[in-house]
């Protein structure tokens, strides 16, 4: 890309050393806005919260603003914005963020609603290839397997795989040597084939294919009854459960049954559930009825991980997830909504 073309980009005839100093706030702020979907599921895929996400970007629009004289045009605003983006996040995660807990759990995992993916813009090719890697690195077992990463391999591989930002750019960003980025990479790369799920080579996310939705079907028709038999069928051997950011990691369809039956979930009434998505995988929201107020209020959302015709993990969200993921905040008792 030429000077001049990024200089288009910007709207702006001409840098000197003040950089963006001559550009006012408002004008300053439709260029970043312009990108803020894509920093955010950058700094979620970094920190694999969607709050501790939206608070990152918002710090990235205001160092930005006030570092804009450090802008010069020598690269594109776009990737200008990721590396205060980049840089925003491992100043957090050296701050607060803890290791995953013992057994992999990442207790501050979030989830991110599919209709804010569909507001990323399209990229340079539709190719399958391209679009199988872009819903990889958006579902729930590879943001996981990224927080067991050190933050700055984490960076790497993440600039590396995720975004194609050559080693030299990412070396630039970070400081670094192309020497150690490599070598971080290829360390990140190992981590992450630790983590990842054995079978993650056969996954396939993203649309859902007919045995997919009715295997979706059965598990929400079995939920709703609370038949868990029924749901244990579903349920491969080895399948994994957790709930954050509530501490338990169950591994095994026996200690699943069993924690299921100890919470009194057997027998329970009055369920409703709505399909939904969520990280481009298939999920199911639950709604509990109340009778004082003569509706279903939120209760659960189970985001599913589907191999082989079976599920393998469920992973459970809070009711406090239902808002930002649009789900109705209650169910009518006439089953309309």
């Amino acid at each position: 890309m030429s000077a001049d073309t990024r200089l288009e980009e910007l709207g702006v005839s001409g840098l000197g050393k003040g950089g963006l100093g001559e550009v006012d706030e408002a004008a300053f702020s439709g260029l970043a806005e312009r990108h803020r979907r894509e920093l955010h599921v950058h700094c979620y895929r970094m920190l694999g919260s969607f709050e501790d996400a939206e608070d990152t970007v918002q710090e990235t629009f205001l160092r930005a603003w006030r570092r804009r004289e450090t802008f010069e045009g020598r690269s594109t605003f776009r990737a200008w914005l990721y590396r205060i983006a980049t840089n925003a996040c491992l100043d957090l995660l050296a701050k607060r963020r803890p290791e995953p807990a013992t057994g992999g759990e990442v207790l501050w995992l979030q989830p991110y609603p599919d209709r804010l993916l569909d507001e990323l813009p399209a990229g340079d090719t539709d190719e399958p290839e391209t679009v199988a890697v872009a819903r990889e690195t958006i579902e729930l077992a590879y943001l996981v397997a990224v927080q067991h990463l050190a933050p700055r391999p984490r960076a790497v591989l993440i600039l590396r795989d995720v975004l194609g930002w050559p080693a030299k750019e990412v070396a630039e960003l970070l400081g670094d040597s192309v020497n150690s980025v490599n070598s971080a990479l290829q360390r990140a790369r190992a981590g992450m084939r630790e983590h990842l799920p054995a079978e993650r080579q056969d996954w396939t996310g993203g649309e859902q294919d007919a045995g997919t939705r009715d295997l979706v079907r059965r598990f929400t028709d079995a939920s709703v009854a609370t038949d868990i038999p029924r749901i244990a069928a579903l349920l491969r051997d080895d399948v994994r459960c957790s709930m954050p950011p509530t501490p338990g990691l169950y591994v095994g369809r026996d200690a699943v049954v069993n924690d299921w039956v100890e919470d009194g979930f057997e027998g329970m009434k009055g369920l409703r559930a709505v399909p939904t998505s969520v990280n481009r995988q298939p999920a199911v929201a639950f709604y509990v009825w109340q009778e004082r107020e003569g509706v279903y209020l939120p209760l659960t959302i189970d985001v599913l991980r589907i191999t082989g015709g079976a599920i393998t993990e469920i992973v459970t969200f809070h009711d406090d997830q239902f808002p930002r993921l649009g789900l109705p905040e209650r169910l009518p008792a006439d089953g309309t909504e």
